[in-house]
């Protein structure tokens, strides 16, 4: 296929999937205008689907430039069926709003879009870091797990579709797909979705081991995609956890409503599901590549700043308010003035050693360099002498660039002795 040819056969897709999402949005509008007491929620949860917009949109970015590269077309199609579910979903929900007594062709929707959880997830958490960066298997020796992958999602859709019993979301229908006389698909299917995350978690070693045996350019891709899959998994363990330990009742579905912070982190998380394309957009098209040092250092540094600060914070709130209470008896405003005053003042110094214990700890060579050079800069004003300034700043260079080659020029004087400049 030709570049053009890919080009316009990717913005194609991407445009019909945000054609699709827009469809969607315009239904569920549709649907809480025909409600007598619409839902809170049910325009929110399609919103959801403007975060994952971004893969169709990335991946037509990579495959019109790319086009041989099928890291784009993967982006491409999660996206694609990301759409078409919010698609269905949307017509789903529009066509019970307007025809609630026409529940057979809802219920053929929903059996129909049972599987498009599948591929995405496939394609995304298997064959994105299988193939990544450049759209190739690390070696021969992955061509079983890439065919296994590919069969348990072929397997794993017709599975869930031909699987007889009730309908999910619907428990008092029956599947209108499914096989009744072969009641053994249901248990097959539950034994091929186990497959999912052990070939997700086989996919996440070659990762790991082609970063090991990479340098260089490709070393520097690799870690965009690992910090924006390790920020993803990082930003829902501490909200399952914060949830699980003060709000358990938001994760069993018995609150009535959910707490700001909690919606705070909910959202947070998918915009962090947001950052996994642009960090492959930004690895595979090389924009910008060697900025991902520069982020994790920032990331690392302002991310436990504000962590510790925030816990400093609501601790000494609670400890002044608890003083002050004992002494006047009443609660007062004093604590918070003086927990920010403190917040302040603690802000910079803080900061300054964080960084430098994140340089110490993981970028060792910059550290180091940045000491010796400011180490020399003060030796420069003292010295004078030519020859010695010439080996200390060769080895300077040395140590801190590793060239394979250094040598110094100094230009000679070209102007005669004895000669006097312009008056």
């Amino acid at each position: 296929m030709s570049t053009r040819a890919a080009a316009w056969l990717a913005w194609s897709l991407a445009g019909l999937s945000v054609v699709m999402f827009v469809v969607s949005v315009a239904l569920y509008v549709l649907v809480r205008a025909a409600q007598e007491a619409p839902s809170s929620d049910t325009l929110g949860d399609l919103l959801i689907y403007v975060i994952f917009l971004a893969f169709p949109i990335v991946g037509a970015l990579i495959a019109s430039r790319r086009p041989r590269n099928s890291i784009g077309w993967i982006c491409l199609a999660a996206g694609f069926f990301w759409m078409l579910n919010a698609f269905m979903e949307g017509g789903g929900a529009y066509w019970q709003a307007v025809a609630p007594g026409s529940l057979k062709y809802l219920v053929v929707i929903d059996a129909l879009s049972l599987w498009m959880w599948i591929p995405p997830v496939g394609l995304l958490g298997i064959y994105l870091i299988l193939l990544f960066p450049d759209g190739r298997l690390p070696s021969r020796r992955w061509r079983p797990l890439a065919w296994l992958a590919g069969a348990v999602l072929v397997l794993a859709s017709l599975g869930i579709t031909l699987a007889p019993g009730p309908l999910e979301g619907h428990p008092e229908v029956r599947n209108p797909f499914g096989l009744e006389g072969h009641p053994w698909i249901g248990g097959a299917t539950l034994v091929i979705i186990v497959l999912l995350p052990v070939s997700i978690l086989a996919s996440a070693l070659s990762l790991i081991l082609r970063y090991r045996r990479s340098g260089g350019e490709q070393r520097e891709q690799i870690k965009w995609i690992a910090f924006a899959a390790s920020f993803v998994g990082l930003v829902y363990l501490s909200s399952l956890f914060s949830e699980l330990i003060f709000a358990p009742e938001t994760l069993t579905g018995t609150g009535s409503t959910l707490p700001l912070w909690v919606e705070v982190q909910r959202n947070l998380l998918m915009l962090a599901y947001a950052g996994v394309p642009v960090a492959v957009g930004f690895a595979v098209l090389k924009y910008r590549l060697y900025d991902i040092d520069v982020i994790i250092n920032r990331t690392l540094v302002y991310g436990s700043l504000t962590a510790m600060l925030v816990a400093l914070y609501f601790g000494s709130v609670v400890l002044l308010q608890g003083a002050l209470r004992s002494l006047t008896g009443q609660e007062s405003q004093l604590a918070v003035v003086a927990s920010t005053l403190a917040i302040a003042a603690l802000f910079n110094p803080l900061r300054l050693r964080l960084q430098g214990l994140v340089d110490r700890r993981f970028y060792r060579r910059k550290y180091d360099a940045r000491k010796t050079l400011e180490a020399f800069s003060a030796r420069l004003r003292d010295e004078t002498d030519l020859q010695a300034l010439n080996g200390e700043l060769t080895r300077i260079v040395r140590e801190t660039m590793q060239p394979s080659h250094v040598s110094v020029w100094l230009r000679p004087d070209t102007a005669p002795r004895g000669s006097r400049g312009p008056e």
